[in-house]
């Protein structure tokens, strides 16, 4: 699991009934020393699966890969990376 920034939303051009009542997010994932700085980091983005409503500019913890699959389970969604959790604050010290 890795911490992430959102950046915004995604939005299909075609509609996909697997991915109702979800929302795609951007994100960029975070380094440690990245965590305390609101400057973006130049590197990989991800598209997060987002039920639980993740603002621009938060942070969120992301399970990518087959983890990220395992909330839908026995249904089947294309999703490479979901939001599990919100976070408000984070201690580093």
């Amino acid at each position: 699991m890795r911490i992430a920034r959102v950046l915004g939303s995604v939005t299909l051009n075609r509609y996909l009934p697997s991915f109702e009542s979800a929302s795609l997010r951007l994100a960029i994932p975070l380094m440690a020393d990245q965590l305390e700085s609101e400057e973006i980091p130049g590197a990989e983005m991800l598209v997060v699966w987002d039920e639980l409503g993740a603002g621009n500019g938060g942070l969120i913890a992301v399970s990518e890969g087959r983890e990220a699959a395992e909330p839908f389970m026995p249904q089947i969604k294309p999703v490479d990376a979901y939001n599990a959790a919100l976070i408000d604050s984070i201690d580093l010290e």
